[in-house]
This record gives C-alpha cells, structure tokens and sequence, in this order.
C-alpha cells in the first residue's frame, strides 16, 4: 500500500483486538488491576522528595467574594511551582477542596481571574471560563498549581526564542521519551503532590476533595483521579472521548501522546478507572478537536462501566452549546452537591 491510512487502521484494529483477548475471562477487579499498574507503568515512576515542600509565596489578598494567596510546592527533587489557593470569603472550619488543572494557555493566573502579567482580567473571559473562581465562589477551597511547560514554567530555550512561546510541551516531551520518560508522567506526579500539600492544609476537608480539568488538564485531572482515591469526584472538561475520534483524528499536542496507551485501553476505559467514584463529563457540541460524535461514543462506553459497577447515578454528562472551551453550567454545582 502506497500510503499508511489502512495499515494504522489495521494496527488499531489489531490492538483493540490484543486488548479483547487480554481482558477476556478476567474477573473485572483484575482486569483494574491490571489496567492500573500498566498506566503507571507507562507514565512512568518519578522520584518523591520525601516531604513535600509548600511554602507562602504571597500573602493573602481580598478578591470579590473570595481570597487569593500563592504558595510555592516542590514534589519532584530539582523542579518547584507555584499555585494559588482561592479561599471563599468568611468561610469557617474545613471546607471541601478542589483541584482545578488548567489547559494550554499561560497557567493558573488563566483559570484565577488575571491576565499573564498578573493584573485582573477584565472583559470577556477566555475559553477557560475564569473557572477556578466559578468554583471558590460556591464555597469550595481552590488550589490551582501551575502546570510544567505553560506560562512561567515554559522552558528558556523557548521564551528565547519566542517570547510569546505558548508552550514548551513540544520540547519537554521529546527530550523525556529519549530518556524512556513522559511529560504526562511529570505532571501527574507533581499533581498527586500537590493532592497530598492540599490535603494537608488546615481549612481543607481531606474527606471532600474533588478536581476539575479543561482540556490537557483534563488528561491529568483524570490520571490522577484514577491513580489516588482521595478524590471523591471528578470533572473533565473539553477532552472526554475515544483517542479514535480525536487524538488520533485531529491534529492534537504532543503532550497528548504516551507510547504504548493503545495497547493497554482505549480512552473511556481509562477514564473509567476513577468509577465508581463520581464522574461528569463537560464538552461543546462544535469543539473541533473533541468532536462531539467522539464524547458521546466515550461517555456511552463509560455509562456500561458505572453500569457494572453498580454505579450509574455517580455518572453525569454534559454536552453543552458551544466550542473548546469551559462551560460549567451543570458541573461546578454537580460537583458542589457530591463534595457536600
């Protein structure tokens, strides 16, 4: 065959097949299992500093209904980041927390209201919907730590040779797989410590914490969920649907790639590693790079899931009017009721 289109659809065919076989006469327990240990396995085992380091960058400062403070944490030896903590004004004792994982962009300032500079946003919110203060306005603690290759902690090569640079996923995930390393692998493993800094913290409920990711931050959001149960429930945002329709459909970041994935699950069966915990699924009807045909096939094959395990009302969904971008309208009360 002159072109690959038909070999790569034999090769997916075939993988789904190797999958079926593999998981055929499994108890379902051990297929989870199993299913778990290869994800962590292919995203790879990062060194934990044996404490993790939080420390105040910022003292506090009043917002409108809420406030705002900025800390620094260090997870990974040799690598920080910083992270704002978005608390609901007059609140008392611990309250449910959540993890908001911003998408591509230039970080937590996106998702907490401010521009890149840091000054107050004003206008027409982005795609990210200025999520993070949706979420501590219904009373719920915000911790919103920077993710690795965006905004501030964008490589220098890269700001060098483009101040504007929108990222540095390319250069971070390349060098990482010719080391046998993911960028997936880094940013989960600095998520599940800021899990644990989070938890830790006096004015949060260690019982009620729940984590919201748009886009790529979705793609950790749902990673960690799945690899640390402290998370009660879940929302993924404009990334929920089968690799078929759309990693491997639309032209998509290489930080979305982690080799060998196929030959473990296909996305919703993933996904469906945090059941039965609860989960809501949130997409646009015209998202170009999550189709919407995609998101529906996903979240059918996860309503079997929760199904199985005795747990369809834990799964809710979404697919809202509009594009890549954060919604909210079901979710972020959804996720207030399971955290109450």
């Amino acid at each position: 065959m002159w072109t690959g289109d038909a070999f790569l659809e034999r090769l997916y065919v075939e993988a789904g097949l190797t999958r079926a076989a593999a998981a055929a006469g499994l108890p379902p327990d051990l297929r989870r299992e199993r299913l778990l240990e290869s994800v962590k396995e292919s995203l790879g085992a990062w060194e934990r500093q044996s404490e993790i380091g939080c420390s105040v960058m910022e003292e506090e400062s009043e917002c409108d209904g809420y406030s705002r403070s900025r800390v620094e944490l260090s997870v990974v030896p040799d690598l920080s980041f910083g992270a704002y903590i978005l608390k609901p004004a007059g609140a008392a004792g611990k309250l449910p927390g959540v993890i908001a994982v911003h998408g591509h962009g230039y970080g937590s300032r996106q998702i907490c209201g401010m521009q890149a500079n840091g000054a107050k946003t004003v206008g027409k919110p982005d795609i990210h919907n200025q999520f993070a203060v949706q979420l501590v306005r219904r009373g719920m603690i915000v911790i919103a730590p920077d993710v690795i290759g965006f905004g501030e902690r964008r490589m220098q090569a890269d700001v060098d040779r483009d101040a504007d640079a929108p990222s540095s996923c390319y250069r971070m995930a390349t060098q990482l797989l010719m080391l046998g390393r993911t960028l997936t692998g880094l940013r989960v493993a600095e998520m599940l410590g800021a899990l644990e800094a989070f938890a830790g913290m006096r004015e949060v409920d260690p019982e009620r914490i729940g984590i919201v990711g748009f886009s790529g931050g979705a793609l950790i959001a749902f990673l960690t969920a799945a690899l640390d149960t402290r998370l009660r429930a879940s929302v993924l945002i404009g990334f929920p649907n089968t690799f078929k329709d759309s990693i491997m459909a639309v032209h998509h970041c290489v930080c979305n790639f982690t080799p060998g994935v196929l030959t473990q699950a296909e996305l919703p069966e993933l996904m469906g590693l945090i059941a039965p915990r609860p989960l809501f699924l949130e997409s646009g009807e015209r998202d170009p790079i999550f189709p919407a045909a995609g998101f529906l096939r996903a979240a059918d094959d996860l309503r079997s899931i929760y199904r199985s395990r005795q747990a369809e009302e834990a799964l809710s969904f979404d697919l809202f009017p509009g594009g890549h971008e954060v919604s909210g309208r079901r979710s972020f009360d959804w996720l207030k009721d399971r955290l109450s």
